[in-house]
């Protein structure tokens, strides 16, 4: 016999997606940013919102939550899959080359900030040991709402945002000894301590390094068989595989979970699958960064603000400015200029997620009273919550600053992004190979999707641009760059699939020149009509050509041969004017350049 669902369980799961359909598009509307969205739902359904009149109104106790602990690991895997599409859009060499802005600025300005923010605790009356404590918590910044607003902005690969990653990356390999630091405070600093701190780093190298090692063993194999298969499911089941087990591994090495997704990006970078995971990944990344904002938002204590407004503002503009200070006088030091560390401190200015889990452990440990522990808790929220506004404002006072050559490292062309003016390839079978080919003779770059992965890791291991992909999911044309391609070539021998994307690209960019293969005439127009610019009949010029080398090997003058062979075009090209009125039919013969010009 099945049990009966309890309604109870499910109420939080309803508000969540309550909020993601229904009220997140009015803030969206109203042109609000979504992080500031969830965090507001979740301060309005939290304890400290209409959950705190739950007693006096029942009926409020359905559309509030009263226990925000069981939001945390929903929270938390929503992190996770941030940074594992963060290192998809990355690469061990794209790492390896911001490796002095990672371990230089990044270690210069954690130094720094934790010094500034311990001294003005003192100041403020804190005891040495709950200033230091304080320091190192909200020293740390927000990998998951700064990240976010960067790719709302589209300024994850621009300067400021490499920046920003850069020392959000430092500030996640810091929180491992930060949390040992802690422990040794806590249980006082002896030589088993230290030895103890010791083995665990090891341990957690080499974490690292097993899962670097299995990753680029396993991983193209795994998602080769899978993909196989052509079954979404399955490839959806192997991506969410690869991420939680690599979060786990280095979660049981000590590290955060987040890195071991990182990790696993990273490596899938370096992949033909790069692409289908990412659209594979997108809807549970965007839903849980929602639930780990709601989080956020639920975990204020509105109190504190009623109680004191000054003394909470006056701590949250302290934060943040403090902060701002120490990382755009680092990043200046390290040859940045200032319309990239100002924007960069703007945005890591507030406090992170790493700061509650510090604030945790140091309450645990009796390093802090409860008092100190909320009212820091409740000043890093309070930041975070600013962050989309600081990231608009960063981005108004960059235009004000001069002008100052960026770091290489910094450079918006070292950046993953698709380069501009480059041909898509739909289907890499012998039709696409021919036109990759003829391009590489021209030298105009191109990238090519195929949904084979068999052919796709043959054509990779020749060195060819190809990846495998659904490439008539609109959400996957979009990463390919499409609003600055050339070209889009479509050479599916499917012809609903190939419809099925001319129709998608055509309403997406008005503007795109679409080339595609098609079966015979009445198949041509029917791609005229659905947006193509240019269709070619595969077998009618085969025909074509066949008959005039039958007609001359069997004796037939070489003038009537070709008369007769511009008629039959002549009477095609008519028949596809005729099955696509509404279209404009390029001419079936020899391209000249006057054509083009003519066309374009």
């Amino acid at each position: 016999m099945s049990q009966a669902i309890d309604p109870e369980a499910l109420r939080e799961p309803l508000l969540i997606l309550s909020a993601a359909s229904v009220v997140i598009p009015v803030f969206h509307r109203l042109r609000v940013s979504p992080v500031l969205g969830f965090m507001l739902v979740g301060i309005a359904v939290g304890p400290s919102g209409l959950g705190a009149l739950a007693g006096r109104v029942p009926w409020l106790a359905i559309v509030t939550i009263a226990d925000p602990d069981r939001f945390a690991p929903f929270a938390e895997f929503g992190v996770v899959l941030l940074l594992f599409t963060i290192g998809l859009e990355l690469s061990f060499e794209r790492v390896l080359g911001m490796a002095r802005l990672v371990f230089g600025l990044g270690t210069l300005q954690f130094v720094a900030a934790v010094a500034v923010l311990a001294a003005a605790a003192l100041v403020a009356g804190q005891p040495p040991g709950a200033a230091l404590v304080l320091a190192l918590a909200l020293a740390l910044s927000s990998t998951a709402v700064v990240i976010q607003v960067l790719g709302e902005a589209g300024r994850l690969l621009a300067p400021v945002g490499r920046l920003s990653f850069a020392v959000l990356l430092f500030q996640d390999l810091a929180v491992l000894p930060v949390m040992f630091a802690l422990g040794l405070l806590g249980a006082g600093s002896d030589a088993v301590g230290i030895a103890r701190l010791g083995i665990v780093v090891g341990q957690a190298v080499f974490a690292v390094a097993m899962i670097v090692a299995l990753g680029r063993l396993g991983l193209r194999p795994l998602f080769r068989g899978v993909a196989r298969t052509r079954s979404p499911e399955l490839f959806m089941a192997a991506s969410l595989l690869v991420v939680v087990s690599t979060a786990l591994a280095t979660a049981a090495a000590g590290l955060s979970m987040a890195m071991g997704a990182l990790i696993a990006g990273l490596l899938l970078a370096e992949t033909e699958y790069r692409r289908q995971v990412e659209v594979t990944i997108e809807p549970f990344k965007g839903l849980l960064i929602g639930v780990f904002l709601v989080a956020i938002g639920m975990s204020l204590d509105l109190r504190w603000v009623l109680a004191d407004p000054l003394a909470v503002l006056g701590a949250v503009a302290a934060l943040v400015g403090l902060k701002l200070a120490v990382i755009a006088s680092s990043a200046r030091a390290f040859g940045q200029p200032w319309r990239v560390g100002v924007p960069s401190g703007l945005l890591l200015g507030p406090g992170g997620e790493f700061s509650f889990v510090i604030l945790a452990l140091a309450g645990s440990d009796g390093l802090l009273n409860p008092a100190q522990a909320d009212f820091a808790r409740l000043v890093a929220a309070l930041s975070m919550a600013g962050i989309p506004l600081l990231g608009a404002l960063g981005a108004g006072l960059a235009r004000r600053f001069e002008r100052i050559p960026l770091d290489p490292s910094l450079r918006a062309e070292a950046a993953p992004a698709a380069p501009a003016g480059r041909v898509v390839i739909a289907g890499f079978g012998r039709v696409g190979q021919t036109v990759a080919a003829l391009l590489t003779t021209h030298r105009v770059s191109y990238l090519a999707i195929d949904g084979d992965a068999d052919q796709v890791a043959r054509q990779r291991g020749l060195g060819q641009p190809v990846y495998f992909g659904d490439i008539t999911r609109l959400d996957l044309l979009r990463r390919l760059g499409l609003d600055t391609a050339q070209a889009l070539v479509v050479t599916l021998d499917a012809p609903r699939a190939a419809e099925a994307l001319i129709t998608a690209a055509r309403a997406e960019w008005p503007g795109l020149r679409i080339v595609a293969r098609a079966r015979d005439a009445a198949h041509a127009a029917h791609l005229y009509e659905v947006g193509a610019f240019d269709a070619v009949p595969e077998t009618i010029e085969a025909s074509l050509q066949l008959a005039e080398a039958v007609l001359v090997d069997v004796g037939v003058p070489m003038g009537p041969v070709i008369a007769s062979i511009h008629e039959k075009r002549a009477e095609i090209q008519a028949q596809i004017r005729r099955l696509a009125p509404s279209a404009e039919v390029r001419p079936l013969r020899r391209r000249r350049l006057r054509d083009l010009t003519r066309r374009t």
